[in-house]
């Protein structure tokens, strides 16, 4: 049996860390069907044993880091 993976859309403030409540920047997709969200302190923390389990982990994380364009830098 093959499973196909629809690419999966980018994480919102919506999105909720499953362990604390806080952001989610991972979506860990399970091998066994379903999906964890993590935010990036808990995905690091697990990320040893979500690999395990994992079929797929969108890593979104770097977001934190990314400093936002304004519209002028955008014009040029």
């Amino acid at each position: 049996m093959t499973t196909v993976l629809t690419p999966a859309s980018q994480l919102t403030a919506a999105d909720r860390c499953d362990r604390c409540g806080a952001q989610a920047y991972l979506r860990v997709v399970l091998l066994s069907g379903g999906e964890l969200l993590f935010c990036a302190h808990h995905g690091r923390k697990f990320e040893p044993e979500l690999k395990k389990i994992a079929a797929e982990i969108q890593d979104e994380s770097e977001r934190l880091t990314a400093v936002p364009t304004t519209a002028s830098e955008e014009e040029h």
